[in-house]
């Protein structure tokens, strides 16, 4: 009896679960009284407990299927086997939807991960700001010493490819903005090391092959990099090396020694070159090309001390000029013209001038001075001039139209100071119209005074007014 009580007690669960679905007994459907028993291994048990067992299985089943796939969503069935309403969702994950790690059909929900604070290479969230990190006094790699060092960029000094090729840029842009202040700042962020007599030189080589007006901006540049980026004695060293190297500048610029040596007068007359500096040479030179440029520095410094002044040895070309001094070199030009007659001295004098915007001035000159001439001599000279710039085109179209135009406009004016006007400018125009230099509509445009007619056969000769 001992050992058929212990059977009784250990009869398994899953025992239970794989027990057939076999239907009930008719007493049982009809509600009898009478306990129907069934006999497992040997052993009676109420058919009551059995049922029970088999409902509780089937229901587990149905948990463990829906829970995988149906699990929030449709019909979903309770602990005692019976089916919920749509909508009502019950997790039945055992491991919960937090802990779900199974992918949602591949596609995600197109969120960075961890807030964009993920991810290889990645500091942290945009706009995150990080504390200045403490050092760790207890750090067995702590130095004392560490506090207190100063940490600096290093920047390599230039050697001489990379000097010529960092610096030309910079000077040739100058030549642009003129801004000598931003030049010295540039400069400052470079490490010249010794190559810093070098920059006198370089900018001087490029304004030998430049215009006067760069020349006069270089002038400027020297002096204004003097005291901040470059010394006197480097200002010294580099018209030593200027000098030792006329014999290949002159290949390229054969008026180098000239313009070398207003260079050394212009840094004497500015303050950045002693004055002893050409006694120093005298006797010493066996290079004509340096011979003749500090004798050129020479006379330009004599010359100063007899009240000119040298910082004008260069001029003042392009837009620095003001347009009186403009108007008063282009009338010098012209009658310096007349004098001579020299066509290609004054187109070399008004291309130094380094004002193509302003050659219309020369075109209203010309015509002015042509209306006021009295002889055929100044018309025939001026009309040549005219014709010989717009064939070499330092008078592009638009100036000579301006020019014109502008005596158009005042030819009444003129008039009244300078009889018979309009007439000779009728006929200027016409023979500068068969030259080629103006156009037949810019021709047509010339203003004419009205013909002189009598009033009458027999007025006595009195004349009807004037009409313009």
């Amino acid at each position: 009896m001992e050992i058929e009580n212990e059977q009784t007690d250990n009869i398994n669960s899953t025992e239970l679960e794989n027990l057939s679905d076999a239907p009930f007994s008719g007493d049982e459907e009809n509600g009898g009284t009478e306990e129907m028993k069934t006999e497992i291994n040997g052993i009676w048990i109420p058919a009551t407990s059995i049922n029970e067992a088999k409902i509780s299985a089937r229901a587990k089943r149905r948990l463990r299927k829906n829970s995988s796939r149906d699990s929030g969503r449709g019909d979903s069935v309770s602990d005692n086997g019976e089916a919920l309403k749509s909508g009502i969702t019950v997790p039945t994950s055992p491991k919960g939807k937090c802990l779900d790690r199974r992918s949602r059909s591949g596609k995600g929900r197109g969120l960075p991960k961890k807030g964009g604070a993920g991810g290889k290479g990645v500091w942290g969230t945009p706009g995150q700001v990080y504390d200045v990190e403490e050092v760790d006094i207890k750090d067995p790699n702590y130095d004392d010493d560490q506090e207190n060092c100063v940490y600096e960029t290093v920047v390599l000094p230039l050697d001489e490819k990379a000097f010529e090729k960092t610096l030309t840029p910079i000077i040739q842009e100058y030549f642009e903005h003129g801004d000598t202040n931003e030049v010295a700042e540039m400069m400052k962020d470079l490490n010249l090391g010794g190559m810093k007599y070098s920059v006198p030189v370089l900018a001087v080589s490029l304004a030998l092959e430049g215009k006067a007006s760069h020349r006069e901006m270089t002038s400027k540049l020297l002096a204004d990099l003097c005291g901040k980026v470059v010394d006197k004695k480097d200002v010294e060293k580099s018209f030593d090396r200027l000098l030792r190297d006329l014999p290949e500048l002159v290949l390229d610029t054969p008026r180098a020694p000239q313009l070398v040596g207003q260079f050394i007068a212009r840094a004497v007359g500015d303050g950045i070159l002693c004055s002893s500096y050409i006694d120093g040479y005298k006797g010493t030179v066996d290079c004509a090309q340096a011979r003749a440029a500090l004798d050129r520095a020479t006379v330009l410094l004599s010359m100063s001390k007899g009240g000119k002044r040298t910082d004008n040895a260069w001029g003042s070309g392009g837009g620095q000029q003001s347009v009186k001094h403009l108007v008063k070199e282009v009338d010098m030009l012209l009658k310096e013209y007349l004098l001579s007659g020299d066509v290609l001295e004054a187109e070399r004098c008004l291309q130094e001038l380094e004002v193509p915007h302003f050659h219309h001035e020369l075109v209203y000159e010309a015509v002015v001075m042509v209306l006021e001439s009295t002889g055929e001599e100044n018309f025939k000279m001026m009309l040549n001039l005219l014709k010989s710039l717009w064939k070499s085109a330092v008078i592009t179209m638009d100036q000579m139209k301006r020019g014109y135009e502008r005596i158009y406009r005042e030819i009444p004016d003129i008039n009244l100071d300078v009889p018979h006007s309009y007439s000779v400018l009728e006929r200027f125009v016409e023979e500068c119209f068969k030259a080629g230099i103006i156009s037949k509509p810019l021709r047509d445009l010339c203003p004419s005074r009205g013909r002189k007619r009598f009033v009458s056969e027999g007025d006595g000769g009195r004349l009807k007014s004037e009409s313009y």
